[in-house]
C-alpha cells in the first residue's frame, strides 16, 4: 500500500542530503515524498540544533501540526536530526502528538520501525549505533538527477569549539571508505549530475582515503560526466599541504572555498577553543590564494562572544578587511546549553552583541557587493540547473557559486556554458552566453 511521506528540512547541506537518504529508505516501505504535509501518513521534521531557539523553533511547528494530527489520528509525525539528538526524551514529554524521536545517526533504521510506528508505539533512537548507518541504507535510486547535488563524505567533529553542539549531536569523526564514496557518485553522474558538494561536519578532516581529502577529491576528479567539485564546510586547522595543492591543480575543483574563522582576537579564539590564531589563518589564507589567486573566499563570525571586549571586535573587523570575502555568515552569540561557552559568566549584553554583529554586516555586505561588481565584464562558466525568472532565461551558479541569469535554451540545463557576465545585482549576476 502506497503512503505518503512529507520530510521538513531545517539547517545545514548535511541536512538535505540526510533528507534525501531518508527518503530513499522510506522508499522501499510505500512511502512516496508529498510536498502536501495535509495529506501526510508520516511527518518528519530534520532539524538542526546550531542556530539560535533552535529547539523552540520545532516546538512551535509541532503546535503547528497538531491540528493536522487531530484532524488525522493516523498521522505519524517524527523529529529527526540535530535537536532530536539533544532534547531526546523530552519532545515527547512536551509533544504529545509526537511518534518517533531519531537522531542523525540512526535514521537508517527507519524502514524497520515504520511497523512499531504504524502500530502505534512511541520510540526514541538517539543512542550512536555500533554500525555503520551508511552500510545498511538501500542503495540510491538511480532516478534522474538535478544537475547539482551533495554527498556526505564525512560526519561529527572532534574539534569541541566552546560555542558549539556538534559533537555532542553528530559524534566522534567518522569518514566514509573512499571506493563506497566513489560508487555513489558514479551512479550521482549517471542520473545527470554535473557537479558535487563534498559534505562534512568537518570535511577536510577527512581520512577513509589514503590521501584525504585531497586524494579523494584527485580520485573523483577521474569520473567522467563529472564537471565540477566542491566541499564543506572546513577547519583551518585541517587544511592541508595537497588540500592546499589540488586547489591550484585539480581543474575541477571550483575556485571557491567556506573556511571559517569565528573571530580576528587570538584571545577569544583560545576561548573558542580553536586551536589556530589570526595569523595563522591569514598565513593559510595566503597560501591558497598563491596556487589558486581568483579562489572566492567565505567564512563564518560570531560577535559577542562571551568575554569580548570591542578592542577585540576590531581585530575580527581588521581581519575582514584583510581577507576579502566574498560572503560570510555571521551571527551575535547565543548559548547552547551543555557547552562550554554557555557556563560563562562574562556574557556580552545582547544590545552590544546585535550592534556588533550590524557593523561586521555592513563592512561583508560591502564586499560581497565589490565581489559581484568586479566580475562584469569577466567571463565565468556557469552550470545551468534552472528556468530563470523570465521567459527564455536559464539560471544557475558560476564557478564561484554566484547566482547567474542568462538567456539560453531550456535544453541547456545541465550543461556548463561559459558566460560574460554584463551586471551585478545584490545577490546574482545577469550574463550572456558567450558558446
Amino acid at each position: 500500500m502506497t503512503r505518503k511521506l512529507h520530510i521538513r528540512t531545517y539547517g545545514c547541506q548535511m541536512n538535505v542530503y540526510d533528507s534525501e537518504r531518508m527518503a530513499e529508505a522510506l522508499a522501499g516501505q510505500g512511502y512516496e515524498t508529498t510536498e502536501e504535509v495535509a495529506e501526510a501518513d508520516l511527518v518528519l521534521l530534520n532539524t538542526c540544533h546550531i542556530r539560535e531557539k533552535a529547539a523552540e523553533k520545532v516546538y512551535s511547528e509541532l503546535g503547528r501540526l497538531k491540528e493536522l494530527k487531530a484532524a488525522n489520528p493516523d498521522m505519524r509525525i517524527g523529529v529527526t536530526g540535530c535537536v532530536a539528538q539533544a532534547e531526546g526524551e523530552e519532545i515527547l514529554t512536551r509533544s504529545p502528538m509526537v511518534d518517533l524521536v531519531l537522531g542523525p545517526q540512526s535514521y537508517h533504521r527507519l524502514p524497520e520501525l515504520t511497523g512499531a510506528l504504524q502500530a502505534g508505539a512511541r520510540l526514541v533512537e538517539t543512542d550512536f549505533p555500533a554500525e555503520d548507518k551508511f552500510d545498511e541504507l538501500p542503495a540510491r535510486r538511480k532516478a534522474r538527477r538535478a544537475p547539482a547535488a551533495f554527498l556526505t563524505v564525512q560526519e561529527g567533529c572532534d574539534k569541541f569549539c566552546a560555542f558549539c553542539v556538534v559533537p555532542y549531536t553528530r559524534g566522534a569523526e567518522v569518514s566514509r571508505p573512499a571506493a563506497r564514496i566513489l560508487a555513489e557518485a558514479r551512479d550521482l553522474v549517471e542520473a545527470g549530475v554535473r557537479e558535487l558538494t563534498l559534505l562534512g561536519q568537518n570535511v577536510n578532516a577527512y581520512h577513509g582515503h589514503e590521501g584525504g581529502l585531497a586524494g579523494l577529491i584527485r580520485a573523483l576528479a577521474e569520473i567522467d560526466g563529472l564537471a565540477r567539485i566542491r566541499y564543506t564546510t572546513s577547519h583551518p586547522n585541517d587544511m592541508d599541504e595537497a588540500l592546499i595543492a589540488a586547489h591550484g591543480d585539480v581543474e575541477k575543483l571550483m575556485p571557491y572555498l567556506h573556511l571559517p574563522v569565528q573571530s580576528g582576537s587570538d584571545r577569544v579564539l583560545k576561548a573558542m577553543n580553536r586551536k589556530h590564531t589570526a595569523a595563522e589563518y591569514l598565513a593559510l589564507v595566503e597560501k591558497l590564494r598563491a596556487v589558486r589567486p581568483d579562489l572566492l573566499l567565505t567564512s563564518d563570525f560570531i560577535t559577542g562572544f562571551p568575554g569580548e571586549t570591542e578592542a577585540e571586535f576590531e581585530e575580527t573587523l581588521e581581519l575582514v578587511r584583510a581577507v576579502g570575502y566574498g560572503t560570510a555568515f555571521s551571527f551575535a552569540y547565543s548559548p547552547r546549553p551543555g557547552t562550554p561557552a554557555a557556563e560563562r559568566k562574562d556574557q556580552v549584553p545582547r544590545e552590544v552583541s546585535m550592534d556588533r554583529l550590524h557593523r561586521l554586516q555592513a563592512l561583508l555586505a560591502g564586499q560581497q557587493k565589490a565581489a559581484l561588481e568586479a566580475m562584469v565584464g569577466r567571463e565565468t562558466t556557469v552550470l545551468f540547473e534552472k528556468a530563470g525568472r523570465l521567459p527564455g532565461q536559464m539560471a544557475g551558479k558560476s564557478a564561484h557559486l554566484h547566482a547567474v541569469h542568462v538567456p539560453a535554451p531550456a535544453e541547456s540545463r545541465g550543461e556548463v556554458r561559459r558566460v560574460r557576465i554584463t551586471e551585478a545585482g545584490p545577490n546574482s549576476l545577469a550574463g550572456t552566453l558567450v558558446d
